[in-house]
């Protein structure tokens, strides 16, 4: 795994020991980033379930302003940490170990806003609509903000949740991505 583009690009990215995640592959990483961007003028980032952090790190690397890195595995967030070392990023983060509703609740609080979020849980969590019903509610999401879901192709989701309309929708074998854009200003 690397940082594909952008200020820190071809830095090494190290994986999450043991089979407890599933890093997103370069060449859907590739993909997403060629759906939604591929550049960004700042804003600000959610990896939810960031597992290495890859593609928080990936969205600094092509010009976001700021990252929040989320995750409930000790593991996950001191691979995060390196990871942010190894590309130089750290300034522009905040990680958190945290339950993803819990830690959406406490950034709520926080009138936290993104401009772009990262919904790449494992397959078996299947709560993503509760997740992003949660962030409208507690309007967390900027007008037009993306949302990109990283999901088993087994998994359908409805082609609108609130206001977040899916304006794509890929599949790669078993793993799929689902783009939604917030349509409400």
């Amino acid at each position: 795994m690397r940082v594909i583009s952008g200020s820190a690009k071809g830095r090494p990215l190290k994986a999450v020991p043991g089979m407890g995640t599933r890093p997103t592959t370069d060449k859907v990483k590739e993909a997403i980033f060629s759906m939604i961007g591929p550049y960004f003028h700042g804003g600000i980032v959610l990896d939810l379930y960031a597992g290495t952090g890859g593609l928080g790190i990936e969205a600094l690397s092509r010009g976001m302003d700021k990252a929040v890195f989320v995750d409930a595995d000790k593991k996950s967030i001191e691979v995060v940490h390196a990871n942010l070392q190894a590309a130089r990023l750290e300034e522009k983060a905040e990680v958190y170990r945290n339950d993803a509703l819990r830690a959406l609740k406490a950034l709520g609080k926080r009138e936290a806003r993104f401009h772009l979020v990262f919904l790449d849980p494992p397959y078996k969590v299947t709560a993503i609509v509760q997740l992003i019903q949660t962030m409208l509610e507690q309007e967390m999401l900027e007008s037009a903000a993306t949302i990109v879901v990283e999901h088993d192709s087994a998994n359908v989701f409805d082609d609108q949740i609130g206001d977040a309309v899916r304006i794509k929708h890929t599949e790669y074998g078993e793993t799929a991505v689902s783009i939604y854009r917030r349509t409400r200003n």
